[in-house]
């Protein structure tokens, strides 16, 4: 796990170089910073290093796939990042779900902060605002809803010493595209397998049968009812195989993945379970929401 991690971020290191400059450079043109987390990991899928780029700029939280978490979980993530003092807004970027309540919490920010603004000349301009966050979270659905899919450039900004597209989300406000892609960091093997199970993590740099194991080793703890309800499984056989302490607790697991397999078809010669397909079939029915709406990240 350790190589797999060196093996990305060596990838990134430069990147995220070029986008933090990028970055902090576009701030001096912004008013409010809209940070985008997945819902079903809104620790795993922000990178640490924002609140130090943004410094004293507001900061809305849009949770974003909220369709894809658990719905008593988003409630609470929303009141975890309220009580820390950052305004949050549940949203589904596919749906439109939420996105009403990111403009009027946008024009909320701007108006409470109006006196700041009216120091600067900006009262009766358009609200500047700049959308970050890692790969996989939805920022492109996120803006193609919010500019209700038209991306109409609003012109390039005086004093801009470089092309930047804006777009105009309505009358009041103005969107800077996306300066570029943040990376998460890796801080422990939770936080990559997290990434892994959503898919931030190309599936080719883990393996796929320890990404799958790992997933339904969570879900059986956190979400038993969905994996059985799933795979229409035995819900006692599951129970005793998962309580049988004269095997490990991984190989008890295993077995739980070849039921899953028998109930799929997932056979090869011999009457031996794929358990490479299974694993597969396990993380493609939780990406999708066929699993169930999951939050991998509980408080």
């Amino acid at each position: 796990m350790k190589n797999q991690q060196k093996q990305i971020l060596t990838g990134t290191h430069g990147h995220m170089v070029k986008t933090k400059r990028q970055i902090i450079e576009d701030l001096k043109l912004i008013d409010i910073v809209v940070e985008i987390l997945d819902a079903r990991i809104p620790i795993s899928s922000q990178n640490p290093d924002i609140g130090n780029y943004i410094k004293e700029k507001t900061r809305i939280i849009i949770l974003n796939k909220s369709d894809l978490a658990d719905e008593e979980q988003n409630k609470k993530w929303l009141n975890y990042f309220n009580n820390k003092g950052i305004k949050a807004v549940i949203v589904d970027s596919n749906s439109g779900m939420g996105i009403n309540k990111v403009i009027s919490t946008i024009e909320e920010l701007y108006n409470k902060n109006n006196s700041k603004f009216l120091e600067k000349g900006r009262v009766g301009k358009s609200i500047r605002i700049m959308i970050v966050g890692i790969p996989n979270v939805g920022k492109s659905s996120f803006i193609n809803r919010i500019s209700k899919k038209s991306q109409a450039k609003v012109g390039n900004k005086p004093g801009v010493t470089r092309q930047k597209q804006w777009v105009k989300v309505n009358n009041d406000i103005e969107l800077l595209d996306t300066p570029g892609v943040l990376w998460p960091k890796f801080q422990d093997e939770k936080v990559a397998l997290n990434l892994a199970f959503t898919g931030t993590i190309n599936d080719d740099i883990m393996e796929i049968t320890e990404i799958g194991f790992a997933l339904l080793k969570f879900l059986l703890l956190n979400y038993f009812s969905n994996v059985v309800n799933r795979y229409n499984l035995d819900e006692k056989q599951i129970k005793d195989i998962l309580q049988d302490n004269n095997r490990e607790e991984n190989e008890n697991i295993l077995n739980v993945m070849e039921e899953i397999g028998r109930k799929r078809g997932a056979i090869i010669s011999g009457g031996n379970i794929d358990i490479e397909r299974v694993a597969n079939i396990i993380i493609d029915e939780f990406r999708s929401g066929k699993l169930g709406r999951i939050t991998l990240e509980r408080l």
